[in-house]
């Protein structure tokens, strides 16, 4: 790796964006287990993409506060539940996104399934920027 490509990498969050990545990953396998789950037993798509994200922002939060932001996750008391309430804010500025575009997706005619793809993208970056920034910060 050249030095100025791990620069930008230790710039970027490094390792950590690598963990949360990761993270990210499992709380994705669990969002769209139940998503497709719920949509094979006829759920709304929609629907069935919030419950899916919800399961999801709990693995999410164990993972993330026990694997990716270890140093930055505060001490019980007020300031360990303002961080859980920042980290729900910031799940459901996801959940918001990714209801949102699954439901346009599905209203338009496309494939929920890739709707919910979109969203996860959306989600990734948007999750990722306030839980860097404002909630583990």
């Amino acid at each position: 790796m050249s030095v100025a490509l791990a620069a930008l990498f230790h710039r970027l969050g490094g390792f950590r964006l690598l963990k949360y990545l990761f993270a990210s990953v499992g709380a994705l396998a669990v969002d769209v287990g139940v998503f497709l789950g719920l949509l094979t037993m006829g759920m709304w798509p929609a629907g069935a993409s919030a419950i899916g994200y919800c399961m999801g922002i709990i693995a999410h939060w164990l993972m993330s506060s026990r694997a990716v932001f270890t140093d930055n996750v505060a001490e019980r008391g007020m300031a360990r539940t303002r961080q859980k309430a920042l980290f729900v804010g910031s799940a459901l500025a996801g959940l918001a996104l990714t209801t949102g575009i699954v439901w346009a997706g599905d209203a338009s005619g496309f494939d929920p399934r890739l709707a919910k793809l979109v969203a996860i993208a959306v989600s990734f970056m948007a999750t990722w920027l306030l839980r860097s920034r404002v909630v583990f910060r």
